[in-house]
């Protein structure tokens, strides 16, 4: 397992994640067609072109979806039991075909589950930035992380 358990985590403590991913065409397409999202500035070039951004613009809920699955390798991949929730969500900047995101987490909160004392609840904030280094995306997530097997930290 890569990722983190509860007891590996600190309040302040900020993971820079080391994978970036390139975001297409392609993949704004088939994300709009798998989730019935036909909004033309996502999909229609010529729609687009006379918007502020002057051309098509990703989902937002991609991008989003793409800096948590950013993380996961460094934070949670075989070790939580679920993501409870997702809050604060913000699109401060316009993800173009064409860039490439990186992430970064940062712990908010910790507290032990008060139902299952091989579990822990913490608070994440997580950012997504482009190669500029603008910020795209920024959200909360809440996760239910195991601790680690045996208690041994």
């Amino acid at each position: 397992m890569t990722g983190k358990y509860y007891d590996d985590l600190e309040v302040g403590q900020v993971i820079a994640h080391r994978w970036t991913r390139t975001i297409t065409e392609t993949d704004n397409l088939i994300f709009n067609g798998m989730t019935q999202n036909n909004q033309p500035l996502h999909v229609d070039e010529e729609f687009a072109r006379a918007t502020p951004f002057g051309q098509r613009i990703v989902n937002g809920i991609l991008t989003m979806g793409l800096v948590v699955g950013l993380s996961v390798p460094d934070l949670t991949a075989g070790t939580i039991v679920a993501n409870l929730g997702y809050d604060k969500i913000q699109h401060p900047n316009p993800v173009f075909h064409g860039d490439t995101i990186r992430a970064e987490s940062e712990i908010l909160e910790m507290r032990e589950s008060e139902s299952k004392p091989d579990r822990g609840i913490v608070r994440i904030r997580q950012t997504g930035r482009k190669q500029t280094g603008e910020v795209v995306v920024a959200l909360e997530r809440t996760v239910l992380f195991l601790k680690r097997p045996g208690g041994d930290t």
